[in-house]
């Protein structure tokens, strides 16, 4: 006896929304008693650590054993669907009740599945267990569930973190001394991105400022001041009691400073398989002739997975390398003071398939932060000063699939939003040409000190289009809206057809990281 699963038109990423389809194909070589054939989709989130148990010491604070560095695993069920394939309604062959005969051959069940938005995890009930008349109640999950959008297939840090999602067939046989048969069908799976938000002309940014080390120029010295050389000289000196004093031989420059920042929109949401919309711009605040060089360039995205089991805790931290340029040397405006790098150094460079979207479930949650490296020098002319400043900006973003919802969807989710209730159900919201008027009269009459704070340290500004990138009060005669964005719990999915068009490519396997418990 053999089972199998076969799908019928495969594909390479499933995503929510989606259905899939196929037959359990039951293989004989001779007459089999089956009870019933089985076939479920399933979603688990598995964590595994290791680590001290709560109460690492014994009484009178001794060290205990080794036994009590304990290995927890938890599970949770993310998704659960099953269905009887067999028997069906009317079955044709019974030998007796609940058993049935199957002759040799093969034989063939039908399934369909379609994929949910969010996840099934619930929280446990405990049981109460009657033991002799006496009624005991389990022990209770203490586990965190959460009911959000399904996560994306993982698999990484040597199997501390898995979450997959597969087809499993049973076939179920009546007697207590044989045993099932079993098989699986795994596949990957990315989710839906959730709605984006309305897009508007305000950026998320990291600032540093720097001021140059003052730089001295050797001012020309005069034939009076010079002594000839001698064969106890190697060269021109100047001559004793010469008027040289270091304000008539040297010349400083004005110090150079500048101002870094890194701009993302906002809010700052980046998608899988497609470049960072990142902008890096160098300002000159004084009017010092210094011309101002790109030295070193490298963008990097960290990715921070939080994995839980039980009472244990761990955090591990994966880098990917976008970018890393050294020795560029590139030449920026000595004309404008707000001076653009070009954005042709990383917007020819997708992120790579590897990345996974931002997600959050019961015992595994994943965020990101970017970080951009900016290597400076400075000169005069066609000189340039050895002094070489590298300042990182990080910066924490929210990684997209980019598997976008269909059209359906989101009219769906719009027609199920409610309306507003009170004064302001008379107004209607105000577009993006009106919030950005509104933020440039702000802006115009804040002071210059407001406008462009002094910032001694890495600052990471993330602004909402309720609120201003210039510190102060919203106008109250031009209130904005504020309005939370609509989620998928909201909308009624039922009858609406899968996504179509490209999905891109995803690889969920990882390799180890930095962690710490």
């Amino acid at each position: 006896m053999s089972i199998r699963i076969q799908i019928q038109d495969a594909r390479s990423l499933y995503t929510n929304l989606d259905f899939i389809r196929g037959k359990a194909i039951l293989s004989l070589t001779r007459t089999e008693d089956i009870t019933a054939i089985n076939v479920k989709l399933e979603g688990e989130s598995k964590s595994r650590l290791e680590g001290e148990t709560p109460d690492p010491y014994g009484f009178g604070g001794i060290r205990r054993r080794r036994e009590d560095f304990v290995i927890e695993t938890e599970v949770h069920k993310l998704l659960y669907k099953a269905v009887t394939v067999f028997p069906a309604t009317n079955p044709q062959t019974a030998k007796r009740d609940g058993v049935y005969t199957f002759q040799p051959g093969q034989h063939e069940f039908p399934f369909d599945f379609k994929f949910p938005f969010n996840n099934t995890c619930i929280d446990y009930q405990p049981a109460v267990v009657n033991i002799g008349g006496l009624q005991m109640q389990a022990p209770a999950n203490r586990n965190r569930h959460v009911r959000k959008t399904l996560p994306p297939t993982l698999h990484a840090f040597q199997d501390q973190a898995i979450i997959r999602y597969y087809i499993k067939a049973t076939v179920v046989r009546p007697a207590f001394y044989k045993e099932n048969y079993r098989t699986e069908h795994v596949f990957p799976f990315l989710p839906i991105e959730p709605p984006r938000p309305v897009p508007n002309r305000l950026e998320s940014y990291a600032r540093r400022q720097h001021q140059f080390a003052p730089v001295v120029q050797p001012s020309t010295p005069t034939k009076s001041s010079i002594k000839p050389p001698s064969i106890f000289r190697k060269g021109p000196q100047a001559a004793v009691g010469s008027n040289s004093s270091p304000s008539s031989t040297t010349a400083p420059l004005q110090v150079c400073s500048i101002c870094i920042d890194a701009r993302l929109p906002d809010p700052a949401i980046i998608t899988c398989n497609e470049p960072l919309p990142l902008r890096i711009i160098i300002t000159k605040l004084n009017d010092s002739p210094a011309t101002i060089y790109l030295q070193m360039l490298q963008i990097e995205l960290v990715a921070n997975t939080v994995v839980r089991a039980h009472h244990l805790s761990r955090e591990n931290l994966t880098s990917t390398v976008l970018i890393s340029k050294s020795n560029m040397r590139v030449r920026l405006s000595e004309i404008d003071k707000v001076m653009e790098i070009d954005k042709g150094w990383w917007k020819d460079t997708p992120l790579p398939n590897t990345v996974a979207p931002s997600f959050d479930t019961c015992n595994i949650s994943r965020t990101y932060f970017v970080i951009v490296k900016v290597g400076l020098t400075h000169g005069l002319g066609d000189q340039t000063f050895p002094e070489l400043t590298v300042h990182a900006l990080k910066m924490p973003v929210s990684v997209y699939s980019g598997i976008r919802p269909p059209p359906a969807l989101l009219q769906a989710m719009a027609d199920s939003r409610r309306p507003l209730v009170g004064p302001q159900a008379h107004n209607p919201p105000q577009s993006p040409s009106k919030i950005s008027s509104a933020y440039q009269k702000q802006s115009s009459q804040s002071s210059p000190a407001t406008a462009q704070p002094e910032v001694e340290h890495p600052v990471i500004l993330n602004h909402h289009p309720s609120t201003p990138i210039a510190t102060g009060q919203t106008h109250p005669e031009e209130p904005f809206e504020d309005e939370a964005p609509p989620t998928y719990q909201e909308a009624i999915a039922e009858g609406i057809g899968p996504v179509e068009g490209a999905r891109g490519a995803y690889q969920h396997r990882e390799g180890g990281g930095a962690g710490s418990g």
